[in-house]
């Protein structure tokens, strides 16, 4: 089967579309020695498999405004189960969440939601892709398509690894504010982005003996505002680039800590699957750089509907009304472009 995608890094305007066959990996580890576009699931299972879209043709475009309907051959899925995401639901969830963290058994545990939405005499997906692109220059933007997991787009802040040759780079990005001149950082969002630093600082202590660590501060990510630290390593074995990420991925940005039982947690207590939401994607080794970034802001697009996913960081002291307030904040980030509020 065939796969496509089509990309734009951060800051810049040129996009690739890139086609070609696409392979189920068995594992994060087995991602290395791959090249071509990578797409991550938070969990992989038989349904959600780690997939790679072969680079076998690529082709540069000046800005994303030059693409046109025309490059577009796929058929979209059908949605066949319509969910819906009361706040009743989440408040259930968040329960379980917030209970077993004031006894203790983590430190942080991000809590997901999703929603439906009709999509009646949508944009197509070029048209989509076009205006996310527009709307968010900071971001890395990528609309992928595989019969295996369906059509995603996505406009995420968050690098999970990049780099070429021996050098490296990922960040630790958590907390969130809508965005202003002057943002001002509660204990909470900073305590909640200091464990997610701690943490790739460990995991990169594990690879290498030469990494810097800058930050955190303020980066803006749309109409959001994060607290963000840099990381750049050296890394000189990119055989272990699978490893990397498998040690990596899921951070405490999108799963807890500690991670192993956290993540065991999520997959038992939530009340839907992640699917392709909190994983990663991006080329991988693709002349000869790697982008990977974490899937965040993102939605899945079916023929008559989309499927919107946010989450937000809980600690012992969160609150409920404003863990949901931040989940519908980054619920927009997909709803602008739905409804083209440029």
């Amino acid at each position: 089967m065939t796969g496509v995608v089509f990309s734009r890094l951060p800051y810049q305007h040129t996009c690739t579309m890139m086609t070609g066959e696409v392979a189920e990996l068995p594992s994060m580890r087995s991602i290395s020695g791959h090249q071509g576009f990578v797409i991550a699931p938070f969990s992989p299972t038989l349904s959600t498999p780690v997939l790679l879209i072969h680079a076998a043709k690529q082709e540069q475009f000046d800005d994303a405004q030059e693409l046109t309907d025309a490059l577009w051959h796929f058929q979209l899925q059908d949605d066949v189960s319509m969910v819906s995401d009361e706040q009743h639901d989440y408040h259930t969830a968040f329960t379980d969440f917030h209970d077993s963290l004031v006894k203790g058994d983590f430190q942080k545990l991000v809590l997901s939601r999703r929603i439906d939405l009709d999509r009646p005499d949508a944009p197509s997906p070029i048209q989509l892709f076009k205006q996310a692109c527009a709307r968010y220059p900071r971001m890395f933007i990528s609309l992928t398509f595989t019969a295996q997991s369906g059509l995603w787009l996505t406009a995420t802040p968050e690098i999970l690894l990049s780099g070429e040759g021996d050098k490296w780079h990922t960040m630790a990005l958590a907390g969130t504010m809508p965005y202003a001149d002057a943002v001002s950082w509660s204990d909470k969002n900073i305590q909640e982005q200091r464990y997610v630093a701690t943490y790739i600082a460990k995991t990169l202590k594990q690879f290498t003996d030469d990494y810097e660590e800058e930050g955190p501060r303020t980066a803006r990510a749309g109409h959001l505002a994060h607290l963000r630290s840099d990381f750049t390593f050296t890394l000189h074995d990119d055989t272990a680039i699978g490893q990397l990420l498998d040690a990596l991925h899921p951070t405490p940005a999108v799963c807890g800590l500690p991670k192993r039982e956290a993540y065991h947690f999520i997959l038992q207590h939530e009340q839907h699957d992640r699917s392709y939401y909190s994983g990663f994607m991006g080329p991988l080794s693709v002349n000869g750089q790697t982008n990977l970034f974490v899937t965040l802001r993102c939605m899945q697009v079916f023929a008559h509907s989309y499927r919107l996913y946010a989450g937000g960081g809980l600690l012992k002291d969160s609150i409920e009304e404003l863990e949901w307030q931040e989940t519908e904040t980054k619920l927009d980030t997909m709803r602008h472009i739905i409804y083209n509020n440029v």
